[in-house]
């Protein structure tokens, strides 16, 4: 990972995007494990059929560990301060996830430079999914 500093950033400078693999059910109940959340709707395609949905979905949390991923391959973890999302809409199996974020602030805070960058998912169709921000510390 290369060092990012706080005099190289500009308001409007896009991270490194990147776009995950589709989804696969695979995926859903591996971060069941990982997680702890074994909510079926996600896993067991009579269960969501049952409540309304065409089929299981994603977890919103799997894509916000996503966006996390997009910020710790940009800075090291131990510059985040604050990260929140909302969830948009719903993540289908099959989709592929794409992971943005854009420096839309930089202010100093307790003794440090820091930035705030705004942050989305998207699937391959465009369609919003997450947005939120996050706030990083850098030297």
């Amino acid at each position: 990972m290369t060092t990012i500093t706080y005099d190289q950033i500009n308001v409007g400078d896009a991270l490194p995007a990147f776009e995950t693999e589709a989804i696969s059910r695979l995926t859903l109940a591996l971060y069941c494990g990982a997680s702890g959340d074994h909510n079926p709707i996600h896993v067991d395609t009579d269960f969501a059929k049952a409540a309304g949905q065409s089929d299981v979905f994603a977890h919103g949390m799997l894509s916000m560990a996503y966006l996390g991923r997009l910020l710790t391959n940009w800075v090291p973890q131990t510059a985040l301060r604050e990260y929140g999302v909302r969830f948009v809409a719903i993540t289908q199996v099959g989709a592929k996830v794409r992971c943005e974020g854009r420096v839309t602030e930089k202010f100093e805070q307790d003794g440090e430079r820091r930035v705030r960058v705004e942050l989305s998912t998207t699937d391959q169709n465009g369609q919003a999914k997450l947005a939120g921000d996050a706030v990083l510390a850098l030297s």
